[in-house]
């Protein structure tokens, strides 16, 4: 039985952690930003080390292929592949089986999210290659740019390999940094027209499989090496503003104040005790506050808030946002305020591919390994490609339940059992 190189895999790791360091101890990789473009090039080295075939593709997604016995000729890409882009009497070349995730991070984060399933899958490809093994499907590792959503939106890569973002939302929205995309843009050789093209070159896929962190307590709580998803939480995410009347704080009485922060705090409260009581098991999170003018001895005359609920549901998402910005809106009137709120971004909860879970159990139980079938409260692109093919996770714990900090870390012999079980279940996929 092939087995991957739990040595090689953990130097890979800490080389990569390594660029984008910031001085609180983390990693600072965003998308597109110096370390990142770093990153990009040694992910590249990497990958034609191996001896796969590298490309990106107009949105910086980056793959590494290694063809199978029957695609000797080259990848089938896009909607002009299959029947529709080849000779009408030839036969179908066989889906691509991808696995990977990214290598963007967050502001100050840790080195395992996203990279470790990139560089698990590229060790994967690794020991399948030089092992002299020819599958009948083609692999590929792949690097989706942008999944932590510092640019516009989360999953920009991911959608844009499936042809699923709309112009206007990348020539007119700001990044997270509060400049066009298409400034960020300029130090790249990617446009806007390229990231849009970016499906024309995708392959058509047989399966998807992606090796995560937990990035939650669970696994290791149950003392438990691995974990198989079988369902990702749908997101809402709006950034929203409570406006009322700045006023002097010694001299405006208390009833006579339009608060905008205390209605921000109100909203917070209960939305939080509404989704506790009534939907346990979703999640609602106030995450990022600006309080204007935010001056000491001024009663707040604006609050503009990130807002954002998730749940396993769709039918509950619907549900939460006419509830809660029902709530929103209630609040306002009753503190004399005003209430906006705009969508950001939003996901649908995605069932993951019965198909793929019984396969990875069933590796699990040839390689003796214990699992746990759970949830994924955190979006993945895994959730995005479910859209056009079978996709499934691994995931293994994340000690402390701690992730998006530099104290984010793995044990390494859990890390080598998430990557044997990709391993083989890319060889039973590829076979």
């Amino acid at each position: 039985m092939m087995k991957i190189d739990i040595g090689g895999l953990k130097r890979d790791l800490e080389e990569l952690g390594r660029i984008g360091r910031d001085e609180n101890g983390g990693v600072t990789r965003p998308s597109f930003s110096t370390p990142d473009l770093e990153a990009r090039a040694w992910l590249k080295a990497r990958i034609e080390a191996v001896g796969l075939a590298y490309r990106v593709d107009g949105a910086g997604n980056i793959f590494g292929r290694l063809e199978g016995a029957d695609t000797a000729g080259g990848a089938a890409t896009g909607p002009g592949s299959g029947a529709a882009g080849a000779d009408r009497g030839a036969p179908r070349p066989p889906k691509t089986v991808m696995a990977g995730s990214h290598i963007d991070t967050v502001i100050n984060g840790g080195i395992f999210d996203g990279a470790l399933g990139v560089l698990a899958a590229l060790e994967c490809l690794r020991v399948i290659k030089e092992s002299g093994r020819r599958l009948a499907r083609p692999l590929e590792v792949a690097a989706f740019t942008d999944e932590e959503g510092n640019l516009v939106g989360d999953f920009l890569g991911s959608r844009a390999f499936l042809g699923r973002l709309k112009r206007d939302v990348l020539e007119k929205e700001l990044t997270s940094y509060g400049r066009p995309l298409k400034d960020i843009l300029k130090r790249t050789e990617f446009t806007v027209e390229s990231i849009l093209n970016a499906h024309y070159a995708a392959p058509e896929l047989e399966a998807y499989l992606e090796l995560h962190i937990e990035q939650g307590p669970v696994l290791e709580t149950e003392d438990v090496p691995i974990g198989i998803v079988n369902n990702i939480a749908g997101k809402h995410y709006r950034w929203c503003s409570f406006t009322g009347t700045a006023s002097h704080a010694g001299t405006t009485p208390l009833e006579l104040r339009q608060d905008a922060f205390l209605g921000l705090a109100d909203f917070a409260l209960r939305s939080t005790q509404l989704v506790a009581t009534h939907h346990y098991g979703s999640m609602v999170t106030v995450g990022k506050v600006q309080v204007k003018p935010g001056v000491f001895s001024i009663v707040p005359g604006q609050a503009d808030f990130s807002f954002e609920f998730r749940s396993h549901s769709a039918e509950t998402l619907k549900t939460l946002e006419r509830v809660l910005f029902n709530m929103a809106d209630d609040i306002a009137v009753t503190r004399g305020l005003g209430f906006s709120s705009r969508i950001v971004d939003e996901t649908k909860p995605v069932a993951i591919s019965p198909r793929l879970t019984e396969i990875l159990r069933a590796e699990c139980q040839k390689l003796g390994y214990p699992w746990l079938m759970m949830p994924s409260g955190a979006g993945h692109d895994a959730q995005i490609l479910a859209e056009v093919a079978d996709t499934a996770m691994i995931f293994i714990p994340s000690p402390d339940g701690i992730s998006h900090s530099p104290k984010e870390t793995v044990r390494w012999e859990d890390l080598e059992k998430g990557a044997n079980l990709l391993l083989q279940a890319l060889v039973r996929l590829a076979t």
